[in-house]
């Protein structure tokens, strides 16, 4: 008895202490698990407690003090108790960017050893997470292939091909180019529809899913984007060109012509004539600022490096070509007080290239009026920017084709294709062609993914406030 007792007193104490290293080993894992996550929680309230930050504080980095991170703090449970803390790495914007990286280590105070690091990006949206955003009705006609978001203030007709989403602050709108009824008013047609067979119903008819046109799909009524505020953008612009950019007055001269160049300078020009029209080029459709926005002769003013801050502002109108190379460039027109008899444009008549089209090359056009495409311009054009005409169109002007005894705008009144890659803000009704064949046949709108998190030097912002764009668990 007294063996088969030892016998079984020793396999129960066996038993007995692999139970209690299970339950112990259990147990810990429990609060392991348990501070990993409080120490989840704790880098989480890091975060938010800096986008509060940001929206109290919206261009301070370095929480409050004034010196370098990284910035610790304290977390409470609900009684106050102090149950662990989060030290915070903040990474500011690059020049012109407003994306900020917080890097946020939450630990907890029961378990040193444990910690949670998230990395979160934080940006306030701007103009460039459109791929074309129109102040106003707007067609985009056959043979017009679109990447990226699209919206209107207005109505939208996609005759193209969108590849994102196309949104309108309307729920329904006449149509200008469709006008079934001489002198009377139309239907009201879906504020976003097509005229691609089969044709959209009327409201109130649901919309029908068009996948062959609008490929991610279409939305109405959402709220408008604002481009009077865009005024103030371009006077901060012309303070920041003042003090750390690159400024240039006005003249009695047509303007100025600015010409990148891959080592990092451009090259100023005074633009002392334009191209004069040919016999029987004629506004013949009464447009607003008709001209040939063509250079004739210039005068050369130097080179100059890049301006610091990426900030060009020409109280002038200017033109612009070339190639950038790795670098991050705003160019900027306007003439102050802003009177609309006096406000300025931009042209693009040759190629504006990228080197890269991985971000590190950015370049934004802001103009004042309008964005304009001349009459003298390549054939096959390629416009590598963030194109923005605050109070006017992005475009081309109507040049007249020939016939009626004179060669009238030819060879000019017909070009081939026009690619922009980057995105399209335009207050009025945008577009680089006519529909008898005139402007560029082919037409390729490229949305520049790199603008959404990283838009050009103090482009205009859509928004007052940061809104989180990335997140991830680093540990």
């Amino acid at each position: 008895m007294t063996l088969y007792v030892l016998v079984f007193s020793a396999v129960s104490m066996m038993v007995l202490s692999a139970f209690v290293l299970w339950a112990d080993a259990n147990m810990r894992g429990v609060f392991r698990d348990t501070d990993r996550a409080q120490a989840f929680m704790t880098a989480e309230a890091g975060v938010e407690y800096y986008r509060w930050h940001l929206a109290h504080a919206q261009s301070d980095y370095k929480d409050g003090t004034g010196a370098a991170g990284p910035y610790v703090h304290q977390f409470n449970d609900k009684d106050g108790v102090v149950i662990g803390a989060f030290s915070l790495d903040i990474m500011p914007p690059l020049t012109g960017s407003t994306v900020v990286t917080i890097n946020s280590t939450g630990t907890v105070s029961a378990n040193s050893a444990i910690s949670k690091i998230i990395e979160a990006k934080m940006a306030i949206p701007s103009f460039a997470k459109y791929a074309a955003v129109i102040g106003s009705n707007v067609r985009f006609g056959a043979g017009t292939e679109l990447f990226g978001p699209i919206h209107s203030n207005g109505g939208i007709r996609m005759d193209g091909v969108a590849h994102n989403l196309v949104t309108s602050s309307l729920g329904s709108y006449d149509d200008p180019d469709h006008d079934d009824i001489p002198n009377l008013p139309d239907p009201p047609e879906f504020s976003v529809h097509t005229h691609i067979a089969p044709l959209d119903p009327l409201p109130p008819t649901t919309a029908p899913n068009r996948p062959d046109i609008f490929m991610t799909g279409r939305s109405f009524s959402v709220a408008p984007v604002d481009f009077a505020g865009i005024t103030q953008d371009l006077k901060d612009m012309k303070d920041s060109a003042i003090a750390d950019g690159f400024y240039q007055a006005s003249t009695s001269y047509p303007g100025f012509e600015i010409v990148f160049n891959t080592d990092d300078t451009f090259t100023l020009y005074r633009v002392d004539t334009l191209v004069t029209a040919p016999s029987g080029c004629t506004n013949s459709q009464n447009q607003t600022g008709w001209g040939t926005w063509s250079v004739n002769t210039r005068l050369s003013l130097g080179t100059h490096p890049m301006p610091a801050n990426g900030i060009i502002f020409v109280e002038d109108d200017v033109w612009v070509r070339g190639q950038i190379n790795s670098a991050r460039v705003t160019v900027a027109s306007g003439r102050f007080p802003d009177l609309a008899s006096t406000r300025s444009s931009i042209t693009v008549s040759a190629d504006l290239m990228y080197s890269s089209y991985t971000g590190t090359d950015v370049i934004a056009l802001v103009a004042q009026n309008n964005i304009n495409i001349g009459m003298v311009s390549d054939t096959d054009l390629r416009v590598d920017a963030a194109l923005m005409a605050q109070n006017g169109r992005v475009g081309r002007y109507y040049y007249r084709p020939p016939g009626g005894g004179s060669q009238r705008c030819s060879p000019y009144h017909s070009r081939s294709v026009i690619t922009s890659f980057g995105m399209i803000a335009s207050f009025l009704r945008y577009g680089f062609a006519y529909t008898d064949g005139t402007g560029y046949i082919t037409r390729t709108i490229i949305y520049d993914a790199n603008l959404l998190y990283g838009p050009p030097p103090s482009f205009p912002l859509t928004a007052d406030f940061y809104t989180p764009i990335f997140w991830n668990e680093k540990k």
